[in-house]
């Protein structure tokens, strides 16, 4: 994820409980809008693959989750409402009067999309979706970062690991092997996985500790079925975090939906291990859907 990347214009949108969302756009304003809604320890860096594909035909929007990136933290508010509320938020202050967009969400993105599903906001806003590497429940119990049997010793260290607040950083060959192990899938190159690991170690290790047990009991499988714009579902066939029964399990609740589409070797984070094909999947639904 180098660091070049079109300048961007900055601002603040407000949301339930006083978050302060940090939010960057980019792109001519009369090109078609798309929102990128980031997953859990990111931030709006992971979109610059992307971003760098889509531009300078699309207008790019992407924001820091709370407690994420430059958006500060704000304890005890982590909820999938929460969650919901910021994406609205987000919606209703940058895009125009009847100006609607193309959803991309990765991870808790993608749940951030689902969760916010039946929202008035959501229905005039966004025209469709694109849910990367995601699941909707059973998150703990299905992950295998942990090499053990699928059962209750795995379901209880994989909850230890998602709301422990203990420290993973600094960046060390040794934490680069962790977040490559749990994130990336095997032919990651060196860079990539370097800047994974920079990313996901910098995120405040409260904020994701609130945020993982957050995910560690979620369960948004009765709100898929009231997502009824059109849905891509996108994951990898090494991911780690949410392995392919996910993607399978959503696409069968959501009404309107193609995919899901496997990624052959792919982790769990595809827009930066796989942008191109992420890009084409964005392209064609805002060219069809916009």
């Amino acid at each position: 994820m180098p660091e070049t990347h079109a300048p961007a214009e900055e601002l603040t949108v407000v949301s339930t409980g006083g978050a302060r969302l940090h939010t960057e756009v980019r792109g001519p304003a009369d090109a078609p809008a798309v929102v990128l809604v980031h997953g859990w320890t990111c931030d709006t860096r992971f979109w610059r693959p992307l971003t760098r594909r889509l531009l300078p035909d699309h207008r790019v929007i992407a924001y820091d989750q709370r407690g994420h990136g430059r958006t500060p933290a704000t304890p005890g508010s982590c909820s999938p409402e929460a969650l919901a509320d910021d994406l609205c938020a987000v919606l209703d202050a940058i895009l125009e009067p009847g100006r609607r967009a193309v959803l991309a969400g990765h991870s808790m993105g993608a749940m951030t999309v689902v969760a916010a599903a039946g929202r008035p906001v959501l229905r005039e806003r966004a025209a469709a979706a694109l849910l990367c590497s995601t699941g909707v429940d059973r998150l703990a119990g299905e992950s295998t970062v942990l090499p053990l049997r699928p059962g209750r010793a795995r379901l209880t260290g994989q909850r230890f690991l998602l709301g422990a607040a203990v420290p993973f950083g600094p960046v060390n060959p040794v934490a680069r092997r962790l977040v490559h192990h749990i994130t990336l899938g095997p032919a990651a190159t060196p860079e990539l996985r370097d800047a994974v690991a920079r990313m996901v170690l910098a995120c405040p290790r409260r904020s994701r500790a609130e945020w993982g047990r957050v995910l560690a009991g979620l369960d948004l499988a009765h709100r898929a079925e009231a997502l009824t714009l059109p849905v891509t579902l996108v994951h990898g066939s090494a991911d780690r975090l949410t392995p392919p029964v996910h993607a399978h399990r959503l696409a069968a609740r959501l009404p309107h939906v193609a995919g899901p589409h496997e990624l052959p070797g792919i982790g769990h984070m595809t827009p930066v291990e796989a942008p191109d094909r992420i890009a084409e999947h964005l392209r064609a639904l805002t060219k069809e859907h916009l």
